[in-house]
């Protein structure tokens, strides 16, 4: 297999990096990972602290360099789940940025501060011999481990090879157009598959310049964009504000519109905002779909006539298929049934670390089984319908996905937020609930209201049977909101 970073052996003075005011070339990058990586362990997983910091894609891309498997760790994370997370991976070293404070798990282990001062980086090049890799390890070689939010249990690692991650990555290059020229710019966090696989060893993997907002802000986003930022990577929760703030934002409605690709995942981007965003800069907001198992296994092309709101076609040696409740295949020209979506190719995971029975359980021969529904429009592109266990609903002899509602709802003035999850009921099997979270300065819509709504727009039988008010929907780090942490929910 090719190296994974051809760019930091051409010793460029183009910027590889930069956080905030901080950045690195591809010459000044490959210095620091290289001498990183030839104090890491041959053999033991390297633990990577991973705050929004230069010094995190440093650390990365050293242990990538060195051959070994790298586990990012959230900062978030709670004692217990580090707990399992170092015991499970069982990390020689952890690398960190200078006077971070780690928690007791992590500080048991060996540390490597990543020292990017001036003073540093210039007495290790006029001391140390220039380090150069070792061969090329073999495509199947882990190169990270991630762990996935643990929802139904331990959070699981999830081994991603280093030919799952070039393949990957060269998809997207074919999909999107990217290349060296481009710069991406987002705020991302760099413990999760988009804001670290895509949003960090994208840009690296073909030669071009990463632009991290260290935490999202309109302002930052405004700013980079707007000085040669090229595309931009994000979740719903971040299009949102910026489709708020285009209302009465013109330097951002220009800096928007001469983007080359704006790019939302991790949760289905709302129609409302969809059209908002389109309104106000002219762009389409390029949906794509992937998983921690998966990386990327669709997206809308650029240009493209896959109609909103479905998450496009598959990407180069991805094949999916939707089947059945009995497990058979939805002929492709079906277009209505839902069904569950199953994926393989090169993406694909290697296994869930020391867990062989959740990794059998997971395929259907080479097939994932990813939990996600979905139906296939006539162009191949897929729509999405919800998670299997959360949002397909069984209602009346009819499955409903609980997608379609949020977005209709999420039309109405007097809704800021909206989740639909289904509950029991004696008579319809289950039944549909819509969790409302009311607009600012907006009196909360009646539940006929919003009935009536989706009856008029979907189909009778998708109405909400029942209307519950939050001040906030419960979501992750990456913005998705969390329906088993809605009241009352057990499942």
């Amino acid at each position: 297999m090719s190296q994974l970073f051809p760019a930091l052996h051409t010793a460029s003075s183009q910027t590889a990096l930069r956080f905030g005011d901080r950045a690195l070339s591809y010459r000044e990058l490959a210095g620091a990972a290289g001498r990183l990586a030839a104090r890491l362990e041959p053999a033991a997983p390297v633990a990577v602290w991973a705050t929004p910091s230069l010094e995190t894609a440093v650390g990365v891309v050293a242990g990538l360099l060195a051959g070994v498997p790298v586990v990012p760790v959230n900062p978030k994370s709670g004692e217990r789940e580090l707990t399992h997370i170092v015991t499970d991976s069982a990390p020689g070293t952890v690398v960190a940025e200078p006077g971070a404070e780690l928690p007791g798990p992590l500080a048991s282990l060996l540390r490597m501060d990543v020292d990017l001062s001036e003073e540093s980086t210039e007495v290790a090049d006029a001391t140390e011999a220039a380090w150069f890799p070792p061969a090329e390890p073999a495509a199947e070689t882990a190169a990270l481990v991630v762990y996935t939010s643990g929802t139904t249990g331990p959070p699981k690692g999830v081994v991603l090879s280093r030919r799952a991650l070039a393949s990957n990555l060269d998809a997207l290059e074919e999909a999107w157009g990217w290349t060296a020229d481009d710069v991406l710019v987002h705020g991302l966090p760099l413990f999760h598959v988009h804001g670290l696989i895509l949003g960090v060893l994208g840009p690296l993997r073909r030669g071009g310049t990463l632009r991290h907002l260290g935490r999202f802000t309109v302002e930052g986003v405004t700013r980079e964009m707007a000085s040669g930022g090229t595309m931009l990577f994000g979740v719903p929760t971040m299009y949102h504000r910026l489709a708020d703030a285009c209302a009465s934002d013109p330097d951002l409605v220009r800096a928007l519109a001469g983007a080359r690709l704006l790019v939302s995942g991790s949760a289905a981007l709302p129609l409302h905002d969809h059209e908002r965003l389109t309104a106000a800069t002219g762009q389409r907001v390029i949906e794509r779909y992937g998983m921690t198992e998966t990386l990327m296994n669709t997206s809308v092309l650029p240009g493209g006539t896959s109609r909103v709101g479905t998450v496009g076609v598959p990407l180069r040696d991805v094949d999916i298929r939707i089947v059945d409740d009995a497990g058979r295949r939805i002929p492709a020209e079906d277009t209505e049934t839902v069904g569950e979506l199953e994926v393989r190719g090169p993406n694909l995971f290697t296994e869930y670390l020391n867990r062989p029975d959740a990794t059998a359980e997971a395929f259907d021969g080479g097939w994932f089984r990813t939990g996600d529904m979905a139906t296939r429009d006539a162009d191949g592109s897929v729509r999405l319908v919800g998670r299997k266990a959360t949002d397909l609903i069984k209602s009346g002899g009819y499955k409903i996905g609980a997608g379609e509602i949020e977005n209709v709802l999420l039309g109405h003035p007097a809704v800021a937020e909206a989740a639909v999850t289904g509950e029991p009921d004696p008579d319809l099997g289950e039944r549909v609930v819509a969790w409302i979270v009311p607009a600012a300065g907006q009196q909360p819509p009646r539940e006929e209201e919003l009935a009536d709504l989706v009856a008029g727009q979907l189909a009778p039988h998708k109405r909400p049977r029942r209307v519950r008010f939050l001040e906030a929907l419960p979501r992750n780090d990456m913005g998705k909101v969390l329906k088993r942490e809605l009241p009352g929910r057990q499942d």
